[in-house]
């Protein structure tokens, strides 16, 4: 009891902020100012706990156990620790058996709809539309028979013209936007360029990734691959219950942890430094990989993080860690915190403007040989561009 309750009362003293900030990875639904509060709570909790344990409950345990048999001590819980072993046994077959949903799945019922995959773990289900309601709004979302986001049902992206690629999750989808308000469809408006919507909710970057490199030779003209990258997402990239990349690039299974094991993991968010470090050198090799595949086909490779609030201390290290120290090209896009969607923490029109904005003038100030080839066929010079700012005709 007094071992317990010191380890407890030493873990409260311990878990201070520098300890959150090394083991607590930021969460793009959790602000951070909610995480040191609740890490606080438990500090408080810890040390009650590991105090009463001392002070309380050591000695009166003590004199229970002096006054009492061992073999009548062991007779009597024997029971009780036997219920306790069975139904811990129980849950985990029920669980084991029950429609399981992993720690970026969904419900069923959420647009838009999603079925598991082998190979990415899950994709947009194809050739649908789907309506949701957000923020007061029906939302309509067109899915193509390759899992893009379209304008309409019924259109396609052509892969034999010249393209802007997307990758990412729910933001570059346009959670909770309509079409023509998304980052791709802005995009696309502003450059003339067409864009292919390859996002898929609650990706992490190497499964977004691992999406662009199945699409990558269908499309023959790529103008820019655009990556979504944010600090706040980062957690997600060190799941294991999923299909994932390791730092070599190397395809893994999901693993096979028991269930209750799972929910642990998911209750409790702390992270070794050592997931931490291997979960960095995955995103940058993915990230980086991204960068030569566009380059080597001419593509203008870029990297977009949206920074819905002020940039904490810990995503700032991520940032730099994961982009900075490898020089991979990006642009950093600073938003009004209030530019969300109504009780939901995804970034609204307004911020989407913005971002697509951003991403236009990037790749406008970086054009790659693909756009200077299409753009020189389409105005007879490369890299003019129109009194109203936008390209020069890029689409066919």
């Amino acid at each position: 009891m007094a071992a317990l309750g010191a380890a407890l009362v030493a873990w409260a003293l311990i878990a201070d902020s520098a300890w959150m900030d090394r083991h607590i990875l930021p969460d793009f639904y959790t602000p951070r100012a909610t995480q040191a509060l609740a890490l606080l709570v438990f500090r408080v909790v810890s040390g009650g706990l590991g105090l009463a344990l001392i002070l309380w409950v050591r000695p009166r345990v003590g004199r229970l156990l002096a006054r009492t048999p061992l073999v009548r001590l062991a007779r009597d819980t024997a029971p009780v620790a036997v219920a306790v072993v069975l139904s811990l046994v129980f849950c985990e077959v029920l669980l084991s058996h029950l429609p399981w949903l992993r720690a970026q799945d969904t419900p069923a019922p959420r647009e838009p709809l999603r079925r598991r995959d082998a190979q990415l773990g899950w994709v947009l289900e194809p050739s649908r539309q789907g309506v949701g309601r957000l923020g007061g709004r029906s939302i309509v979302y067109d899915i193509d028979a390759s899992g893009h986001r379209v304008r309409r049902l019924g259109d396609a992206v052509d892969p034999g013209r010249p393209t802007i690629l997307f990758t990412g999750e729910s933001i570059m989808v346009g959670h909770g936007l309509t079409w023509e308000e998304s980052i791709p469809a802005q995009v696309e408006a502003l450059t003339g360029v067409q864009s292919a919507n390859l996002a898929v909710e609650g990706y992490a970057t190497d499964q977004a990734y691992l999406r662009l490199r199945q699409e990558w030779p269908r499309y023959r003209r790529p103008v820019a691959v655009v990556s979504l990258f944010m600090p706040s997402l980062f957690r997600r990239n060190l799941d294991a219950d999923r299909p994932r990349l390791d730092p070599g690039l190397a395809w893994r299974p999901p693993e096979a942890a028991p269930r209750l094991v799972q929910l642990a993991q998911r209750a409790i968010p702390y992270r070794t430094d050592a997931d931490i470090d291997q979960g960095v050198a995955m995103s940058r090799a993915v990230l980086d990989d991204t960068v030569e595949m566009a380059r080597r086909r001419g593509a203008t490779p870029l990297i977009v993080v949206p920074q819905l609030a002020p940039e904490t201390a810990v995503e700032r290290a991520l940032r730099r860690r994961i982009l900075d120290e490898v020089g991979l090209p990006y642009v950093m896009v600073n938003l009004d915190s209030s530019w969300r969607l109504p009780r939901n923490r995804h970034p609204d029109a307004r911020a989407a403007r913005v971002i697509a904005r951003a991403i236009a003038a990037y790749l406008q100030a970086h054009p790659g040989a693909e756009y200077r080839r299409c753009s020189a066929a389409a105005r007879g010079e490369a890299g003019v561009s129109s009194p109203e700012g936008r390209w020069p005709s890029c689409g066919t």
